[in-house]
């Protein structure tokens, strides 16, 4: 009786509706021959194997520890290992294994995924899948493992041997800097740690695909969205889920982390650092600044300097005690408010009546090279005062990120309240007015101007030394150099107003007049600082398509996406070279002093005293 209740009630029921045999069977096999060609690198007739187990070249023991190998795509190892084996070649700073190896990693996974991207671009054109298609019919079922076998051996045969010729590159590159050389056995470590980033790397980038496949699968069984667009709206989801993810986890939690760290840090003095008695100093008790709200870089810039001794053998003559104003970034709100304190700083120590007056745009930290101050104080005897603002506590390459409208902010604001201060005054009782800013100071010292000629008519000299490639008047000045001078020492209108360089001898040429008001860029042909920029991702850059510097490795070349990972990599190390090469230029800031104007009666001499004085 059941049976029969059952039979009446499914003779009752309402029918299902069932897709046609013929659609359903379609769309299976092209999903199914879309992960079977995932998964299986190697087939004919039909036939289907793994690169392992069931491949005719590979004995029993070896086909256990290869069966992973075909869930590597052809294409993306063979553009990846072509990547990472360029990225070996030498860069503009000697590179120790770890870094190399991150380059290398980085490079290797980049050049994975374009070649899987291209491979998949082409795959998907009718007559490159005709192409296949009849080379699989025609070769032997042994070719493909046998040509994996080929490759494997080939890479790894290649990157030992780029790796032993990279240890000879860097130890040249090394010699250019008088620094010491790696080994060969040291450099070669750089191989497994290339082979761990990259795979990481590529690890992330196969479980996004993933992720992208389980949200398509999803969309075609709950939403029943055709397989096509199931797939691209899978994977746009899944790229805007981890971009998400990135964005709020690592970028703004990391933000937030490195606000807590470095704020705290600016609020802790360096040991031994303790608050200036000299009225001529902020952060004493004369001053209008606080010593607390100053920042443990403007408090090691107001208590240093060299003694009073010291400045008078150097100039020659008898000394004054240098004026340094600094307004921390707890001082004032805003980089307005900033100025106008540090302006009514100025007024408090009587820095307008000295003989010169150097407005100062601080790096990201607020830090100023203590060289730079304390050239300037020597070779005029003490005659001077010093000012500048902060605007961050973050390091530079952080600011740069982050932080660069607020550098040009500040460096507009200062240099607009002092100017129009110093215009107020009398013609003949004005200072010396100067301007200086070193890497990302230079580029917020930059925003004050307009135009070369705006700086010029309003400094009475400007120093910007190791300027970043994003600086737009930097820029705008190298691309409209005179013919035939290299985009490393630009001479721009035979140098009679700017001038490119990194020693004396680079700021004389060329031999014609150079009228004042002057303006110096220090700048080396080693410094990643200078020369890093994202179009290195596909563009060969001026300066490296001219004969090198003289501290360049001759062998480098540029490689797209590569040599921009590999001068990406040079600005952490940017600072780890003696002086005179990368982004470390202490010597060199006397020279561009000197070049903005001496005291009267200068002389070669003296230039030579102040120099042994400042290295001894």
């Amino acid at each position: 009786m059941a049976d029969g209740e059952g039979q009446q009630a499914s003779r009752g029921a309402t029918p299902v509706p069932v897709a046609p045999r013929g659609e359903l069977d379609t769309e299976f096999q092209a999903e199914f021959e879309e992960e079977l060609d995932h998964h299986h690198l190697w087939h004919r007739d039909g036939q289907r194997h793994h690169f392992g187990g069931d491949s005719p070249l590979l004995p029993p023991r070896l086909a256990p520890w290869v069966r992973y190998v075909p869930f590597a795509h052809p294409a993306g190892v063979v553009l990846g290992t072509a990547f990472g084996l360029i990225s070996l070649t030498p860069s503009l700073i000697p590179r120790d294994y770890l870094f190399q190896g991150l380059a290398t990693g980085i490079s290797g996974a980049l050049g994975y995924a374009l070649g899987v991207a291209i491979a998949w671009l082409l795959g998907r054109t009718a007559r490159w899948t005709d192409l296949t298609d009849r080379v699989r019919r025609a070769q032997p079922v042994w070719l493909t493992p046998g040509a994996w076998l080929v490759l494997v051996l080939t890479a790894a045969a290649a990157l030992l041997g780029i790796l032993i010729a990279g240890a000879e590159w860097q130890r040249q590159v090394a010699g250019l800097m008088g620094i010491a050389q790696p080994t060969t056995d040291g450099w070669l470590r750089a191989g497994p740690v290339a082979l761990v980033v990259a795979g990481v790397l590529i690890g992330f980038g196969r479980g996004v695909r993933w992720l992208a496949g389980r949200v398509a699968d999803l969309l075609r069984r709950r939403v029943h969205v055709p397989r096509r667009i199931a797939a691209v709206a899978g994977t746009v989801l899944a790229l805007l889920l981890v971009v998400a993810v990135i964005d709020t986890v690592v970028v703004r939690g990391g933000l937030r982390v490195a606000d807590s760290v470095f704020g705290a840090a600016n609020d802790q003095p360096y040991p031994g650092v303790v608050a200036p008695t000299s009225p001529l100093r902020s952060g004493s008790p004369a001053s209008l600044v606080r010593w607390e709200t100053i920042g443990r870089e403007g408090q090691v810039f107001v208590t240093g300097g060299r003694p009073l001794g010291t400045i008078e053998a150097a100039s020659g003559r008898p000394p004054m005690v240098p004026i340094r104003a600094y307004v921390g970034l707890l001082a004032a709100p805003g980089p307005t408010e900033r100025a106008a304190l540090a302006v009514a700083e100025l007024e408090r120590t009587g820095a307008f009546d000295r003989a010169v007056l150097a407005v100062v745009t601080t790096t990201g930290t607020g830090w100023i090279d203590m060289p730079s101050a304390d050239s300037l104080e020597m070779v005029w005897g003490g005659d001077t005062a010093i000012v500048a603002t902060q605007y961050s506590y973050l390091p530079s390459w952080l600011s740069f990120v982050v932080d660069r409208t607020r550098a040009e902010a500040e460096g507009r604001a200062l240099f607009d309240a002092v100017h129009a201060r110093v215009e107020g005054m009398p013609p003949d009782r004005r200072p010396r007015l100067l301007v200086f800013g070193e890497s990302l100071g230079s580029q917020g010292s930059e925003a004050a101007f307009t135009s070369l000629e705006d700086a010029r008519s309003q400094a009475d000299g400007v120093l910007w030394v190791g300027p970043p490639h994003s600086n737009p008047l930097h820029s705008a000045l190298t691309a409209r150099r005179d013919p035939g001078s290299p985009a490393i020492l630009p001479v721009v209108d035979a140098g009679r107003e700017v001038r490119f360089g990194s020693t004396a001898a680079d700021l004389a040429r060329p031999p014609g007049v150079w009228d004042a008001p002057r303006v110096v860029y220090l700048q080396h042909a080693s410094d990643p600082v200078v020369w890093w920029s994202p179009s290195l991702l596909w563009h060969r850059p001026e300066w490296l398509a001219e004969p090198p510097g003289p501290d360049v490795s001759p062998t480098m070349d540029w490689y797209p996406v590569v040599t921009f990972w590999q001068v990406t990599i040079d600005l952490t190390n940017s600072l780890s070279v003696p002086d005179g090469h990368g982004h470390v230029y202490r010597t060199a800031v006397l020279d561009g002093w000197l070049a903005l104007g001496t005291p009267p009666g200068w002389t070669g001499a003296d230039t030579e005293r102040v120099a042994g004085m400042l290295g001894a």
